[in-house]
C-alpha cells in the first residue's frame, strides 16, 4: 500500500525536477509535431485541439451570432473588379471594417478572407514586402471575391486597442486573439452570405499575424475550404504579439500541430529563408504532410519557400494565386500579378469623414458586454456543459493511472477510517498544526495531506517572466487544482469515497477540483466564501478563463447537483 502511494507522492521535500518548474516553454522555445500512427488517435487529438483553441479565445460556448447589419458603400469601379467599403457589427455595438473586392463578371465566385499582419498600415499597407490590396485586386480581377479586413485596433477598427491585457480581462478570456478570431468567424458569415459567392469555395490567407489568424480560423471553422498561411507556421517561433498568444492556447501544443488540424483540405504553406519559417521545406512541411497521409491525401498540402525576409511579396502572392486557381477554378488559365489595388486613403478608409454608427461601444463597454454575454450563458447552461467548460479553463485532467503521473507531490498520509483530503494554503506542516486536522485524527479519520504546487516543500524556482508565459504554461493555481485531482484519484483507487476539507484560500482549489472531478466529491463551504470581486479573485485564485467558464457559481452548481 505504501509502495503504491510512493509511485505518485513523495514523503519528502519536493523534487527539483517537477516539469512544471523545469520545462517552461515560451514563444521562442523550439517546437515539433509528430503525427500519430493512426487516424483515430489523430481525430481525438484534433477535436481536443479545437476545443483548446476555442476555450483560449473565449468562444466556448459560442456567442449568439447577432445580425451583422452590414454597411457596404463607396463603390469604386475598376478594370474587371470593384472595391467597396464594409463595416460589420460582429457583436452588438462593435464594428469590424474592411474592403470588399468583387469581380464584375456575373455568377457565383470563390471567395477569400484576407486578415493582415503587423505591418504599420494594416490592410492598407503598400510596399515591396507586403501589399494586401494588390493581392485582393488581382484575385478579384480573376474571379474571386475578397474581403480584406482589419485586426482589432488597426485602421478603421478602433473601438479597442490592439494590445490589451490585464488579469481581470484574462479571467473573462477577453483578449485580442479571441476578438479577432470572432471577427474572422463573422467575416466568413458575411462573405458566405453574398449573392455572388459560392459558400463551398471559401479560402483564407494572411501573412505573419495574419497567418496566425489564418490557421486559427481554418482549425475551428469547417466552412473554410482552403488555407494559405504565409510566413507563420514554424517550430522556431510561435507568434510574438499578444493577439497571437491568448492564455492556454499552446499548453502542450504548437502552431505546426494547429495548422495540421486542417487536413485533409487544401493548404499551402508559404515560407521565407529570412525568418522563422526558414526550415519549413525540411521540417514543418513534412510534419504537417504526415497528418494528411493519415487521410490518404498527402497531395493536398504543398509548401513553397522564397529567398526573402519576412513578407507577403509578389512571389508569395503569385504562389497563392496559383494554389487558389488550381483548387477553386482549375478551368481557368494561370495568371501573373498586375499592379492593381492602390487607392486613395479616403476612398478605402471606412470612417473617413464620418463617425462610427450610433450605439458604437467604448472599449470599457465592449468588455462589459463580453462579460454580460458570458454571465447569461452560464445561467442557462446545463450542468454537464458547465463541467466541461471548467475542465477546459482549468486545463486539468483526471489521471487514468495515478502511478504514471510525472509531477511529484509531497505528501503525508495518516491512516484511519474514511480518509479525507485536507488542504492548507501553506502545505503539510501548517496543516499538521491545524485544529481541524487534529480533530479529524481524534475522530479516527484518515487524513491525506499534500504540498500542492508551489506550496510548502513544493516551492521551487519557476520562471514566469516571459510576457506570453500563460499561453504555454498553466498558472500556479491551475497546477494546484491538478495536484488535488491527482490526490483524489489516488484515494479513489484505494476504494474510498472522496471528501475534501480545506482551510483559507485552499478552499478555491477544493471547490474547483471537486467540480472538475468526474466522480462525486464531498466538499462543503458557504457560497459567501466565494463571493469576491474580479480583482480579488485574480489576486487569490488566478485561472485565465475561469469567469468566462462560469466561475465559482458554476462550480457550486455542479457540486450541488452531484450531492443530490
Amino acid at each position: 500500500m505504501r509502495l503504491a502511494l510512493l509511485l505518485i507522492f513523495l514523503n519528502c521535500a519536493a523534487l527539483a525536477g517537477d516539469v512544471r518548474n523545469t520545462l517552461v516553454p515560451n514563444t521562442d522555445t523550439p517546437a515539433s509535431f509528430t503525427a500519430p500512427a493512426d487516424l483515430k488517435t489523430w481525430e481525438v487529438r484534433r477535436a481536443a485541439l479545437k476545443s483548446q483553441i476555442l476555450n483560449a479565445a473565449g468562444l466556448i460556448p459560442m456567442p449568439a451570432k447577432t445580425p451583422l447589419n452590414p454597411l457596404v458603400f463607396g463603390r469604386l469601379q475598376r478594370n474587371g473588379y470593384t472595391v467597396e467599403k464594409v463595416a460589420l457589427e460582429t457583436r452588438p455595438g462593435y464594428w469590424l471594417s474592411g474592403n470588399l473586392f468583387r469581380p464584375t463578371a456575373a455568377g457565383k465566385h470563390p471567395a477569400v478572407l484576407q486578415p493582415h499582419g503587423h505591418w504599420n498600415y494594416g490592410r492598407l499597407e503598400s510596399q515591396p514586402l507586403n501589399a494586401p490590396a494588390t493581392l485582393a485586386a488581382n484575385l478579384a480581377r480573376h474571379g474571386f471575391v475578397v474581403f480584406n479586413y482589419d485586426m482589432a485596433g488597426y485602421t478603421d477598427t478602433v473601438q479597442t486597442p490592439h494590445d490589451f491585457s490585464t488579469p481581470v480581462f484574462q479571467l473573462w478570456s477577453f483578449t485580442p486573439l479571441g476578438l479577432q478570431l470572432w471577427n474572422s468567424i463573422r467575416s466568413l458569415d458575411f462573405i458566405a452570405s453574398l449573392s455572388d459567392v459560392d459558400p463551398a469555395r471559401v479560402a483564407i490567407t494572411g501573412a505573419s499575424g495574419g497567418g496566425t489568424q489564418t490557421f486559427l480560423l481554418a482549425a475551428v471553422d469547417s466552412r473554410v475550404a482552403l488555407s494559405a498561411p504565409v510566413n507563420m507556421v514554424s517550430g522556431l517561433m510561435q507568434g510574438g504579439c499578444i493577439c497571437e498568444n491568448a492564455p492556454g492556447l499552446r499548453i502542450g501544443a504548437n502552431n505546426i500541430e494547429i495548422a495540421a488540424i486542417f487536413a485533409p483540405k487544401p493548404m499551402l504553406l508559404v515560407a521565407a529563408t529570412g525568418d522563422w519559417t526558414k526550415n519549413v521545406p525540411k521540417v514543418e512541411f513534412p510534419a504537417v504532410r504526415a497528418a494528411y497521409e493519415l487521410y490518404g491525401k498527402p497531395e493536398m498540402v504543398e509548401a513553397v519557400q522564397f529567398d526573402s525576409p519576412h513578407n507577403y511579396h509578389k512571389d508569395s502572392r503569385e504562389a497563392v494565386y496559383e494554389f487558389l486557381r488550381k483548387h477553386f477554378a482549375p478551368e481557368t488559365a494561370p495568371f501573373k500579378e498586375r499592379g492593381d489595388g492602390i487607392e486613395r486613403l479616403q476612398d478605402t478608409l471606412v470612417w473617413s469623414g464620418k463617425p462610427l454608427p450610433a450605439g458604437a461601444l467604448t472599449f470599457e463597454q465592449v468588455f462589459a458586454a463580453w462579460k454580460a454575454v458570458s454571465q447569461q450563458q452560464t445561467l442557462t447552461a446545463a450542468v454537464a456543459d458547465l463541467k466541461e467548460r471548467l475542465r477546459l479553463a482549468l486545463a486539468v485532467q483526471w489521471p487514468q493511472a495515478p502511478a504514471s503521473l510525472g509531477d511529484p507531490i509531497p505528501y503525508r498520509f495518516i491512516e484511519g477510517k474514511s480518509p479525507v483530503l485536507y488542504l492548507h494554503p501553506d502545505g503539510i506542516d501548517a496543516a499538521l498544526n491545524s485544529p481541524a486536522v487534529k480533530a479529524l485524527q481524534a475522530a479516527g479519520r484518515g487524513v491525506l495531506l499534500i504540498d500542492t504546487f508551489q506550496t510548502g516543500s513544493a516551492k521551487a524556482p519557476r520562471d514566469r517572466s516571459h510576457r506570453h508565459f500563460l499561453t504555454f504554461n498553466p498558472s500556479d493555481d491551475q497546477a494546484r487544482v491538478q495536484d488535488v485531482l491527482s490526490a483524489l484519484s489516488w484515494l479513489q483507487a484505494r476504494g474510498n469515497a472522496l471528501e475534501i476539507q480545506a482551510e483559507g484560500d485552499a478552499r478555491w482549489w477544493a471547490l474547483f477540483a471537486s467540480a472538475a472531478a468526474p466522480v462525486p466529491v464531498r466538499f462543503s463551504a458557504p457560497p459567501a466564501a466565494f463571493d469576491v470581486t474580479d480583482d480579488e479573485l485574480a489576486a487569490t485564485f488566478f485561472v485565465p478563463g475561469l469567469q468566462r467558464a462560469g466561475g465559482a457559481a458554476a462550480a457550486l452548481r455542479i457540486i450541488s447537483s452531484q450531492n443530490h
